[in-house]
Parts: structure tokens; sequence; C-alpha cells
């Protein structure tokens, strides 16, 4: 364990062949040993010790509205990522809305760029965005940097940033696949949705009904035909609906460039126990019922479903009416995803290890980046959490980092206690104290 700054030693520190007791040799910032527990610490070197807590790598959290320049009283990059980091969240990837521009043109990226690149507690990455009139600036966004492109297949529910309909996604997807991008789909067909009944009002049923599986499915089906016609790579997000799952499994089966990820409201909350008005918990597609939550968690368990992300997309408090027709749909929950996850997979035979593969791991390699996150491995980004998993909190919105405090959550008692998050071999958050900025501006590498 020579060349080393900084050693952290736990009786549980996961690694990519599994959980044992270590201790993790750290030099600029970067990963250089994984040793015995019991290794001798190098001299001049600083022994962490972390006793039983878990020391796992940081979260990469690919579905992120942070909302900045622009909409800055529904988040920001200052709040964000000190939420993040409150949750053992070191890298996440900022979506081209709801933000003032969009990220959907270089001079646009560059201005976001402009307004992180000094409040980043955390490092960041951009998506950029897929609209119908922006073809032309697709490749040079990805010359740029951006890790792929966001497109919705029914209204976004922001003008600057239409939806596209089945021909310009065909032209959209043609771009993306001939410089081998990746695009990443909101998909819920739009005739389906303006088939479905629409009540307004307070009643969760009524906002369910009006969003029905059938018009994700749908949009699903078309997405994978025009990725196996063209060979191209799509991403699906935020999948909440269970009857779309084998038509996924059938098309990576038979080689259909698709990886698909899921959220912690999908996988932890049901529409059986919403209230009706509390449109804390409006997000679209919508949270279904308990039985539809175990298909997706079966298919976390087999693979269908790569990763799980947050689609954190917060608002201020007053967009939160009790009309779910009118409300803002978004759920916040940057901070406490990991908890969520943790507390419904351990409930469900899950470890600790699953989780870190569906939040960190899988979501790194989505967006290319696991060369250098998403593991507890020589050559990687020193990026950890450290997490006491058997130590339970009540969810005070008080307490969170979030902008505008509203989550559906609140009140919930979660397993996983976040004890200090490492960015580079820096503790960036213990016990509620952060130090001052340190994230990184991160572009595609490849």
């Amino acid at each position: 364990m020579s060349d080393a700054e900084l050693v952290l030693r736990s009786t549980r520190v996961i690694t990519p062949e599994g959980t044992r007791p270590a201790s993790v040799a750290v030099a600029d910032g970067t990963i250089t040993a994984v040793r015995p527990h019991d290794a001798p610490v190098p001299a001049g070197a600083r022994l962490e010790d972390l006793g039983d807590d878990v020391l796992l790598p940081g979260l990469v959290d690919t579905h992120v509205h942070v909302n900045d320049p622009g909409r800055t009283e529904w988040e920001g990059f200052w709040t964000a990522t000190r939420a993040a980091a409150a949750g053992g969240i070191t890298t996440l990837i900022d979506m081209p809305l709801n933000s003032l521009p969009p990220t959907t043109t270089v001079d646009h990226l560059r201005t976001k760029r402009r307004v992180a690149a000094d409040k980043a507690h955390i490092d960041v990455g951009f998506w950029g965005g897929a609209l119908p009139d922006n073809t032309k600036d697709l490749r040079p966004l990805h010359e740029a940097g951006v890790f792929g492109f966001k497109a919705f297949l029914s209204p976004s529910g922001v003008d600057e940033f239409p939806h596209l309909d089945q021909e310009q996604l065909a032209r959209s997807l043609a771009e993306i696949a001939a410089f081998d991008g990746l695009l990443i789909v909101h998909a819920e067909d739009p005739h389906h949705l303006a088939a479905a009944p629409q009540h307004g009002g307070p009643r969760y049923a009524d906002f369910l009904a009006s969003r029905p599986r059938h018009a994700e499915d749908t949009a699903v089906a078309h997405l994978v035909g025009q990725a196996r016609r063209l060979g191209a790579r799509v991403h699906v997000l935020h999948l909440s609906s269970g009857d779309a799952l084998p038509l996924l499994a059938a098309a990576k089966a038979d080689g259909v460039r698709v990886t698909v990820e899921t959220c912690p409201h999908y996988l932890t909350l049901t529409a059986e126990e919403v209230p009706d008005g509390a449109s804390e918990f409006k997000c679209c597609p919508p949270i279904r019922e308990a039985a539809n939550q175990d298909l997706l968690w079966q298919a976390l368990a087999d693979g269908t479903i790569d990763c799980v992300v947050t689609d954190h997309s917060p608002s201020t408090a007053d967009l939160k009416t009790g009309d779910f027709a009118t409300a803002w749909g978004g759920i916040s929950s940057l901070q406490l995803s990991l908890p969520a996850v943790w507390t419904e997979a351990r409930r469900r035979g899950h470890g600790l290890e699953d989780v870190v593969r569906w939040m960190s791991t899988r979501t790194a390699a989505l967006v290319g980046l696991d060369g250098r996150k998403g593991a507890i491995a020589p050559g990687h980004d020193a990026d950890f959490a450290v997490l006491a998993p058997d130590e339970t909190f009540t969810v005070d919105p008080a307490a969170l980092q979030h902008r505008n405090r509203v989550t559906a959550y609140a009140g919930r008692t979660l397993y996983g206690v976040v004890r200090s998050t490492w960015l580079r071999g820096r503790r960036i958050v213990a016990d509620g104290a952060f130090t001052a900025p340190k994230g990184r501006l991160l572009t595609r590498s490849h």
C-alpha cells in the first residue's frame, strides 16, 4: 500500500468482487489499491477507520432536473448538488429541461456549464436535448461532450421543449446513430394519452386513469422498433408500466441496443396509498399499483431493468396544487433515493451489492463513466458513500437540502443513514456539515 495519502478501512467494503473487509488506499483523488483489512497503513498516510459502516462507491444519478439557469427558484446547482451529496450521490447528469435555455445547442450548453461551474458540490455532466427543429445541433452537442440526448414522445410540460412525433423521432435517431450517440426517451404515446379519460380534480384514481399503461407500452414498442431498424442506442426513461417488460426483455435478447431505468418512487410507493389531493406524489408516468410494482422488482432482479435513478424533478410548492391535472408533475428524491431503495430492497431480500449495481455501477456504464465511476477498484475516482445500513430515520422535510422541501416521503421511516460522502478522496459532507463546492464538470470521454 505504497503511494497512499489516505486509507479508508471498513469491515464491509463493496467491491466488484463482492463485500469484504478491506483497506482502500487513495492518492491524488484516485483509488490506488484495495488491500486486506489489516494491511499496514503506509507512512504518512491518514487512516479513516469506518468500523462496521459500509463503504460503497458514490452513486451516479443520470436523471436529475436541476432547472438552472432560468427556473432556479425550483432548484439550482447549489441546492441540488448539496442534496445529492447528503444522499451519497457523487455524480449527477443534468437533464436538458426545465432550465431556460434548454440544453439544445452548444451555446446553451456553454451557458449551463458557466452557471454550474462554481456551485457544484459533486461532479456534474449534461444531457443534450433532441427537438423537432434541432437535428443540425445534435452532432455539435455530441462533440462538445454531452452524454446523450433526451427526447419526449408526448408533451413535456414546458413549451420550450416540444415532443417528437414518429417521423421526427426517426430523423433524430438516424442522426444520433450516425455518430453512435445515445437517445434517452420519455416514452408515453400522445394519442393514447389524448384518448384517456381526463377528469382533473383531486382524485388520484382519476389521474392514474389519465396516464394508462398502454400509453407507455405503445411508445416503448415504437422506440424499440426504430432502434432495431437503425441499429441505434436507446434508453427508456422512468419506466413505470410492468406490461412493457416482456417486449423489452425480448428486444434485449434479440440484440436491440436498449437499456431501461426505473425510479425509487415506482419501487417504493404505490397508487393504493396515495391520498387524494396529495400532488407531491404526482409524476408522469404515474406511480402505479402494488401488483405492477412487483413486476418492476422482478425485472430489476432478472436484468430487464438495468438501473435506478431519481428523476428528481422539483418545483416551487405553489405549483403542487390539489388538482392532479394542473399540479406540476415531479418527485423530489435526490437526498433520499439510496435509503428509499435500500429500505424496499432489503424487505424483498436484495443486498446492498444489488443496490450499488443498480444505482452506481450500471448508471456509470450507461454514460460511459465506468472506467472512472461506479466501483471501488484501482484506477477509479475515490468517490465513496459511507452508509449505516441497519440504522433508521424518519423523513423530516425540514432536514432536506432541496430548495423546495416538498417530498412524497415525509414521515416515512427508512433504513440507511449516510454518514459521509467523499469526492476524489475528500470528505464533502459528514453529519450534515458541507465543505465548499469541489465538483467538476464532466464531458463524455468516448
